[in-house]
């Protein structure tokens, strides 16, 4: 029996056209509700994602030298190519440097591999050479662009759920500037994540409008519950399913209606005879709005009861921000 408190959510009455709006509803109470859900029958061919687990598989199994031929820039907002272990520190909304400093004595133990739209000549992709992985370049580009296919169904959904235009969210995503993240997290000794002398990724919110989610098997996924803060609960592997969730930027754009709710990866289970966890793999694709759109709080979403609490803002600068704080 599956037991979660992350609800599911029914994406066939939305791409069949029976039940769009209905379909909708139901993501926008959970959005207000929980910030994250399982959504099942999204169209992304399962086959497709397992394909990508292998390369990502491939690519973190390659020689560190072939690895370091593409390296994730000292600029932490150009979010492309390889990080080494412990190179990216996730830290919630913290922009002191002193504190930030501070926070990365406790290192996340994991390796990842970052790419964004090959059309962004701002942030080029960085990537492995050729020979040493063939076919992985062009793989990672072609799901990219069903991930991209399939966020803006999603946002249409939104929208709907909202009591918009059913195309005013895709309306300031049309540059499709996400990212598909590999993240690879080793086999860790299990005193060491207990302890606190390192981390796998700390409790955390996620920047953008929002984030879709393939993770594996392995487990470790753990949801804060928004109405009891600091208590965590599973979200385990659904096979097939996305895992959805609210990012920061859509909840300030809806005036805090939609909820970006904590979440870390914690230490899976471990084998008794050793002390070490299992590795585990997971592939995040993060939605962003389109830089240069200034955005303001969501038609709907304020009124002279409840007013905006946030000034105008341009997705580009709320990203960059939030990104070189973690590098």
């Amino acid at each position: 029996m599956f037991d979660s408190a992350v609800p599911i959510i029914d994406f066939q009455p939305f791409l069949d056209g029976t039940g769009k709006t209905e379909t909708g509803l139901k993501m926008v109470q959970v959005m207000r509700d929980v910030g994250f859900m399982y959504i099942i029958n999204h169209g992304i061919e399962i086959n497709d994602q397992k394909r990508l687990f292998e390369w990502s598989k491939k690519f973190f199994k390659m020689d560190i030298t072939q690895k370091q031929k593409c390296p994730h820039p000292i600029n932490g907002a150009h979010h492309r190519g390889w990080s080494s272990i412990g190179k990216e520190k996730v830290v919630q909304m913290v922009f002191d440097e002193a504190k930030i400093e501070e926070l990365r004595k406790v290192p996340d133990v994991k390796e990842s591999f970052d790419l964004g739209n090959p059309n962004n000549s701002y942030y080029p992709n960085i990537w492995p050479k050729d020979d040493d992985i063939p076919g992985f370049k062009e793989y990672c580009l072609y799901y990219f662009k069903v991930c991209d296919e399939t966020s803006k169904k999603i946002l249409r959904a939104i929208s709907l759920g909202l009591g918009l235009e059913e195309e005013y969210l895709v309306s300031f995503h049309t540059a499709s500037d996400n990212q598909l993240r590999l993240l690879h997290y080793p086999s860790t000794d299990e005193l060491s994540l207990k302890s606190g002398k390192s981390e796998r990724i700390a409790a955390h919110t996620d920047f953008g409008t929002l984030t879709i989610l393939l993770q594996d098997e392995c487990g470790g996924l753990q949801v804060e519950d928004p109405k009891n803060p600091g208590v965590f609960s599973p979200a385990p592997y659904v096979p097939g399913s996305l895992v959805v969730n609210t990012g920061d930027f859509l909840m300030r754009w809806s005036n805090d209606v939609l909820k970006s709710t904590l979440h870390r990866v914690t230490a899976p289970p471990v084998d008794s005879s050793t002390g070490v966890s299992k590795e585990r793999f997971s592939i995040p694709y993060f939605v962003s709005a389109d830089k240069n759109r200034v955005i303001d709080a969501l038609p709907g979403t304020f009124s002279e009861e409840n007013p905006k609490k946030y000034e105008p803002i341009t997705a580009g600068d709320y990203l960059d921000r939030r990104l070189n704080a973690t590098y």
